[in-house]
């Protein structure tokens, strides 16, 4: 596979400001405590020296401002405020990188990719539900996985493809830039930046090094049945035909996962029967209804089509947990925009 070795000199003023354009303009202030539209003024100036700095090693990420949002389950959870010249620099990053890992990803990953949708994977995982050999669906949960990326096995993994150091530099230096939280400054050990825009790539990074290239091995050389699977970051659900394939598996990615130091979610990892045959296997043993899961924010219910009464899978949105969340987080927001 080809290593790209000389890719700093794609980084340039003007891939600086188209990066600077493709910001969200109306994002929160980093520790900086610029806006995009202060960033603006005399921009040229800053990108001529954001790009020596850059070029010479004398930029420094600085440290992401962390605060508070609510969960659905009323606990609360980090997020991460960029300055405005890390994420320009990150944009700039994302724009060199992508067109590198489009040629290596795999077509079962949706999350965080040009010209691919949450819509697209629900459709995918429709049509191998409804079209193909699926009988169990693995729902699967990382825990943490943001917080978990293993800083040493990333930057292995970039540098499978990424052979210029000047870049791998500055995606460590990203890395390692560490969180302010009020007055302290902690140290970032492992996780991507939290809230920065190339934390989704080097998240399908890792998944593509650490699981994708893994189950699509497995599948193959492992499993007795049909194994299909939809990802959309670190989100994925797996279709099989026969459970021991599943049980089997789960075991194995386990293992796997540990490995990257990740782990599955005991509690939000489900094994479900589901499927064309799925209602009528259960009835015969009295179980009631088949199970649901829920993927990107719906929840996937076995059922038939009204104008012939063939199998199909309805969607329905999560309903009134997902309201209540999303009413705090805009309050939320209201108060501390």
């Amino acid at each position: 596979m080809l290593r790209l070795t000389n890719l700093m000199h794609h980084l340039d003023v003007d891939l600086l400001r188209r990066a600077y354009q493709a910001l969200n303009r109306k994002a929160a202030r980093g520790v900086d405590g610029l806006s995009w539209e202060d960033y603006g003024q005399e921009l040229d100036v800053r990108l001529q020296d954001l790009h020596s700095r850059i070029h010479s090693g004398r930029y420094r990420p600085q440290p992401v401002r962390r605060v508070w949002i609510p969960k659905a389950d009323g606990r609360q959870r980090p997020l991460g405020v960029t300055s405005i010249e890390d994420k320009l620099v990150q944009q700039a990053l994302v724009y060199l990188l992508n067109p590198i890992y489009e040629v290596d990803f795999k077509g079962f990953s949706y999350g965080f990719r040009p010209g691919r949708s949450q819509h697209d994977a629900l459709d995918a995982l429709h049509v191998a539900i409804t079209q193909r050999k699926v009988n169990w669906i693995l729902d699967t949960d990382i825990s943490a996985f943001f917080d978990r990326v293993d800083h040493g096995w990333l930057l292995k993994f970039v540098a499978h493809r990424v052979g210029d150091r000047r870049v791998l530099r500055l995606i460590e230096q990203t890395l390692t830039a560490g969180v302010m939280e009020g007055e302290q400054r902690y140290p970032t050990k492992a996780g991507t930046p939290q809230g920065g825009v190339l934390s989704p790539l080097l998240a399908n990074i890792y998944l593509h090094y650490s699981l994708d290239l893994w189950v699509d091995a497995w599948r193959k050389r492992y499993a007795r049945g049909e194994v299909y699977i939809v990802r959309y970051a670190d989100d994925a659900v797996l279709g099989f035909q026969y459970r021991d394939d599943a049980n089997r598996f789960r075991g194995a990615l386990t293992e796997r996962l540990a490995k990257f130091s990740l782990e599955l979610h005991p509690e939000k990892t489900r094994l479900v029967e589901f499927g064309r045959y799925a209602e009528t296997n259960r009835a015969k043993r009295k179980e009631g209804k088949p199970e649901t899961f829920a993927f990107l924010g719906f929840t996937h219910i076995c059922g038939k089509r009204r104008a012939d009464g063939r199998f199909t899978v309805h969607r329905t949105t999560l309903g009134r947990r997902l309201r209540e969340f999303v009413g705090k987080l805009k309050d939320w927001l209201r108060t501390n925009r």
